[in-house]
């Protein structure tokens, strides 16, 4: 299977303080990838040098054989704070297509608006697409973010925190949306209840990365919640993880 993204023995610091330590792995075309770690423990960053905006120290990571600074048009973005000022009189439509603009195009062509109908129907949004974006809920909102991160026609789609400020039933419609979508995907996530469903592999970062495979486990959680230590716990810890 070809592979998507490849890490080799990747190293990042601040200053004198080192955040990720010897990371390596290799992440194949179409897999689904779940990441999670505590706070403070490198997923930002590890994400932050996945899109080429930040440079390793040391080591090397390859999408698709080029350099990340090199591969920004093969990627799907969307970050975890996105602020729009809900008065401003934008239509879905209108953000969606924002996906489709570079530096080098300012205007839309007939294909862009071929992708903006084929993406909304995907997302089962069409019927919001003339609605202005401060009309919209979160979920509704959140869903025409993700197809405007979709309209580039990406190879891979990165979410960090996706569905953070949704509720739960909207959190299961966005997820359920994603093991829909035929790419790579990488999801950085603290809503491990849902996100279980349908991954490959699990990654945890805690300045090294500690890979989970075949995850069979059973999900109890505690008032309506599991999160991604009650996870590491039921993994049993390092000894259940591929380094």
């Amino acid at each position: 299977m070809q592979s998507a993204i490849k890490i080799d023995h990747l190293f990042f610091r601040y200053d004198k303080e080192f955040v990720l330590e010897d990371i390596s792995a290799t992440i194949a075309d179409r897999e689904y990838i779940a990441i999670i770690g505590p706070n403070g423990g490198g997923k930002s960053t590890f994400v932050k040098l996945l899109l080429g905006l930040l440079t390793p120290t040391q080591g090397k990571i390859e999408i698709y054989g080029n350099a990340p600074d090199k591969s920004r048009e093969t990627i799907g973005y969307l970050p975890q704070n996105i602020h729009f000022n809900l008065d401003i009189p934008l239509q879905a439509r209108e953000v969606i297509l924002q996906g489709r603009l570079s530096a080098k195009k300012r205007s839309f062509t007939k294909e862009d608006f071929e992708t903006l109908h084929s993406i909304a129907q995907k997302l089962r949004i069409a019927h919001l697409l003339n609605k202005k974006i401060g009309q919209l809920s979160g979920g509704e909102r959140q869903r025409v973010l993700l197809a405007r991160a979709l309209a580039t026609k990406p190879k891979i789609l990165i979410l960090d925190e996706p569905t953070a400020a949704v509720d739960f039933t909207t959190q299961k419609e966005i997820y359920q949306l994603l093991q829909e979508l035929d790419l790579t995907k990488i999801v950085v996530s603290h809503d491990i209840n849902i996100l279980l469903q349908g991954v490959d592999r699990v990654f945890y970062i805690n300045r090294k990365l500690y890979i989970h495979e075949h995850i069979d486990i059973e999900i109890k959680p505690k008032e309506g919640h599991f999160c991604e230590m009650e996870l590491f716990e039921q993994l049993g810890g390092e000894h259940a993880c591929n380094h």
